[in-house]
């Protein structure tokens, strides 16, 4: 940061630090004691979509290092796009194996940005559902650009409406496991995301 920063009061964004997915299984037991929420076993990496031959050699390349895993079943990352034109992709592991997905979401995200696209990348995601059929759903959302996470939880049978509630709960409850995100206007909703 240069001296005219300084003057002017810019500050330079925290660098991505992939690293705090990590932090994921630990918040997990956190969130099934205060809220009642396990996970899904279902994570998704978000990204500008990106189009052309060195993109494709680096999904085959994802593709190829998650396949190398002898207890998935089924495709290692599933691609898809959402209705804003934002690319995802997908990873299932069964509910039990959070760590393996989390280190799965360490790997596509580790490989887009050796491969160069560290700029398009937006967040990552962890799924989470409650066990009594209530059909609350959570998200725990990694933002790549700073390094933090917040939750999102969409209403069951609402149509694009939140669980504040449920958020602000969550947020008090993980201060301790997860870096959260305190800027709230930064906890942008991931409708229809996969993994959610």
């Amino acid at each position: 940061m240069g001296f005219l920063d300084i003057l002017l009061g810019r500050t330079r964004p925290a660098p991505p630090d992939l690293d705090q997915l990590f932090g994921l299984p630990s918040a997990a037991v956190t969130l099934q004691a205060a809220a009642g929420l396990t996970p899904t076993g279902q994570g998704a990496v978000c990204f500008a979509s990106v189009e052309g031959g060195a993109f494709e050699q680096t999904h085959r390349e994802v593709q190829a290092l998650l396949d190398a895993d002898a207890d998935r079943t089924g495709p290692p990352v599933e691609l898809s796009q959402d209705s804003y034109g934002y690319s995802w992709l997908l990873s299932r592991r069964s509910p039990d194996q959070l760590p393996e997905l989390v280190n799965d979401l360490h790997a596509v995200n580790s490989a887009m940005e050796v491969n160069g696209f560290g700029p398009q990348l937006l967040c990552s995601l962890a799924g989470f559902h409650d066990g009594d059929g209530t059909g609350r759903r959570l998200a725990l959302v990694y933002l790549y650009k700073r390094g933090t996470f917040y939750p999102f939880a969409p209403l069951p049978g609402q149509d694009r409406r939140r669980d504040n509630a449920l958020e602000l709960q969550v947020k008090a409850a993980l201060a301790d496991d997860l870096r959260v995100e305190q800027d709230l206007g930064r906890w942008f909703p991931v409708w229809g995301a996969p993994g959610l």
